[in-house]
C-alpha cells in the first residue's frame, strides 16, 4: 500500500506523455493539464511531511485522467462523450459536465483532508460547509480562468472553452461542481474518516 502512491505517480505521468502525443491542439492541452503539472510537483515537495490518504491519491489520479482526456480530444470532441450524448438522447458532448462534476467531488475530499488533518475543524455541520465553499471557490476561478482565455485568445479558446454555444455553460460549470462536492461528501465521508484515523490522526 505504501508504494501505491509512487505508481498512481508513474501511471500518470506515462498516461500524460501519451496524452500530449496527437492532442488535438497542444495548446488547449496545455491549458488543461495544467493543473496535474502544477498539483504534482507539489505534492511531491508535500509527501513525507503530508502524505495524502489512498483514497485521496486514488481520485487526483482518476481525476488527471480526466483532465488528460480533455485535453487530448479537447472537451467537446471526446469519443465517450458523443457515446453519452447518443445513448441518453442528449443535445450535446457531456464529457465537460463530467469533468466539472469531478472539479467537485475530487477537491471536496482533498480539502476535507486538509481541514481535518490540520485541525482547522471538527467533523460536523461546518466541515460540510465549508468544503462545500472550498469546492464552490475553486470553480469559480476556474470560470474566471475560462473568461481571461476567452477575453485574452478570443476564438482561437473556444476549444478550451467548450462551451458548445450553450451561455449557460458557467453556471451549468459551477452547478456540476457542487453536485460533486456534495455528493463526494455524502459518499465517501465514512470510508473518508477511517482512512484519514488510520494515517494516525486523532479523532473527534
Amino acid at each position: 500500500m505504501r508504494r501505491e502512491p509512487a505508481v498512481l505517480l508513474a501511471l500518470g505521468l506515462l498516461a500524460l506523455a501519451v496524452s500530449a502525443v496527437g492532442a488535438h491542439e497542444p495548446g488547449t492541452w496545455l491549458l488543461e493539464v495544467f493543473p496535474i503539472l502544477l498539483g504534482v510537483p507539489l505534492l511531491i515537495a508535500t509527501r513525507r511531511r503530508f502524505p495524502l490518504t489512498p483514497l485521496a491519491c486514488r481520485l487526483l489520479f482518476l481525476h488527471a485522467l480526466i483532465l488528460m482526456i480533455g485535453g487530448h480530444y479537447t472537451y467537446a470532441k471526446v469519443p465517450f462523450g458523443f457515446w453519452l450524448r447518443d445513448h441518453l438522447g442528449l443535445m450535446r458532448n457531456p464529457y465537460d459536465r463530467l469533468g466539472h462534476l469531478a472539479q467537485g467531488f475530487v477537491p471536496a475530499i482533498l480539502a476535507r483532508e486538509i481541514l481535518l488533518r490540520r485541525g482547522v475543524v471538527r467533523r460536523g455541520g461546518w466541515l460540510f460547509f465549508l468544503v462545500t465553499c472550498v469546492c464552490l471557490s475553486l470553480s469559480a476561478c476556474y470560470e474566471f480562468l475560462e473568461w481571461a482565455s476567452a477575453v485574452i485568445g478570443g476564438a482561437a479558446a473556444d476549444d478550451f472553452l467548450g462551451t458548445q454555444g450553450d451561455p449557460w455553460d458557467t453556471q451549468w460549470d459551477m452547478l456540476c461542481a457542487l453536485i460533486g462536492a456534495l455528493t463526494a461528501q455524502i459518499t465517501l465521508a465514512r470510508v473518508h474518516d477511517r482512512e484519514v484515523e488510520r494515517m494516525g490522526v486523532p479523532g473527534d
